[in-house]
């Protein structure tokens, strides 16, 4: 079987000029012609071509190709290891210039307009998961409250942020002192700090009523990013975040005797 230049740039995928062009290279110059001087591809050239869209796709330039195909034992490997090398490398540059983006993003999103340096003197350990932030964003972003939870952070100064981590960074000395000397987390005091957390969330950001709150907490026993943004991995224990789950839980029914917490359905 023979192809004009026309059938094998609609097989190819690619542009007549292109073909013209590989062919004045000498990269892939046809095995015939016909009569009228026009370019015919065989089978042999078809399967060349192919070897030559697989390098250009992994990003060989033309002279490394034709380097590869005048001797492919030889070469072939060592190309593809260094390409490999190389798209290693891209791909943890482009990663990186993902996190930078997403953090731009979510900058923009919670409004928190400050530097670097105020950024780590105001937050500290505490800091966006950047991947959760973008779902949580994604998920919540027609919700009334989110959407009023993010003006709230947007309007709030750095000394409105300094006073805002300074009041949680000591309700989280209390919880850990709570959890650690074995108060159980259905009792007073363990109930008492989720009654805390849920005005702290009203008072800096939006009304949280029991129901909302108990959202908030099944997120923070599922999602270790959740739950980081209330306590830092550094100051962590295990079976942490269940704890003041099952007390947000207790507070939610101590507010309201007799309606059990709305909690997320199950999918």
């Amino acid at each position: 079987m023979e192809y004009s230049v026309g059938q094998v740039s609609g097989f190819a995928g690619i542009t007549v000029r292109t073909l013209h062009h590989y062919d004045k290279t000498g990269l892939l110059s046809p095995s015939a012609r016909s009569p009228a001087g026009y370019r015919r591809y065989d089978d042999a050239d078809l399967a060349r071509l192919q070897q030559i869209l697989f390098y250009r796709q992994l990003g060989f330039g033309l002279d490394e190709i034709a380097a590869i195909l005048r001797d492919p034992q030889a070469d072939a490997l060592d190309h593809l290891r260094a390409r490999h090398r190389l798209l290693n490398e891209q791909i943890t540059e482009l990663r990186r210039l993902v996190e930078v983006a997403e953090r731009a993003m979510e900058v923009q999103r919670t409004g928190v307009e400050l530097t670097p340096e105020e950024r780590f003197e105001v937050f500290g350990e505490v800091a966006f998961d950047l991947s959760y932030a973008t779902e949580a964003h994604l998920k919540w972003q027609h919700s009334e409250g989110h959407r009023r939870s993010m003006a709230r952070a947007a309007a709030h100064t750095k000394e409105d942020w300094a006073r805002l981590m300074a009041e949680a960074g000591e309700w989280r000395h209390r919880l850990l002192t709570a959890f650690d000397a074995g108060a159980a987390a259905d009792g007073d005091q363990a109930m008492d700090l989720a009654e805390e957390h849920r005005l702290h969330v009203t008072r800096w950001f939006t009304p949280c009523p029991t129901d909302m709150h108990c959202r908030i907490a099944e997120d923070f026993a599922a999602d270790p990013r959740a739950f980081a943004l209330v306590v830092p991995p550094s100051q962590q224990r295990p079976g942490l975040a269940a704890y003041l789950r099952t007390a947000v839980l207790a507070n939610a029914v101590r507010q309201a005797p007799g309606v059990p917490p709305a909690l997320p359905e199950q999918s």
